[in-house]
């Protein structure tokens, strides 16, 4: 007896009842699965350019951008918040841009106890190289796709979820 072809169908049918029994005629499902898909393809495709034409990766980028946005510099607790990483691989990334100079790392001066995260002149030149080809690729893969009305929309119902997971 294969195990792998008489549960699949139980499974199947148990993953069924269980989504069914907590989103009520499924409301909101198909939504929610476009959300995740769309996110993950346009994260793998933005990841994928920006290294082919950069050699940066899309999570290296990422902290590099929340660290100009902030003017420069960032505690690690609210670039850690701010970033699309866990905080055990932001403090991995982080030390792998010390070592490549793009960030300096030092601890506060406030309490000593906290560490910030500081963009270099050479994070800001690798930046300055590569907003321009990340930018028209998400333009590309993402606003191109959409209009003026689907663009508001999209920006106020997520901005809506934001709000409600930030500030319960």
């Amino acid at each position: 007896m294969d195990v792998h072809e008489n549960s699949t169908p139980d499974v199947a049918a148990l993953f069924d009842r269980l989504v069914e029994g907590s989103l009520p005629g499924r409301r909101g499902e198909p939504a929610w699965r476009a959300l995740l898909q769309a996110h993950a393809t346009l994260m793998r495709q933005l990841d994928t350019d920006l290294r082919a034409n950069t050699g940066l990766r899309l999570a290296d980028f990422d902290v590099l951008a929340q660290l100009a946005d902030a003017g420069g510099q960032l505690r690690m607790t609210e670039l850690a918040a701010r970033a699309l990483l866990s905080r055990s691989g932001l403090t991995r990334r982080v030390a792998r841009l010390v070592e490549e100079g793009l960030v300096g790392r030092a601890s506060a001066s406030e309490d000593g106890r906290g560490v910030v995260v500081t963009l270099t002149d050479a994070g800001i030149a690798r930046l300055t190289e590569t907003v321009p080809a990340h930018l028209h690729d998400v333009s590309k893969l993402f606003v191109e796709r959409l209009d003026d009305q689907e663009l508001n929309v999209l920006e106020t119902a997520l901005g809506k979820v934001i709000v409600h997971c930030t500030f319960g």
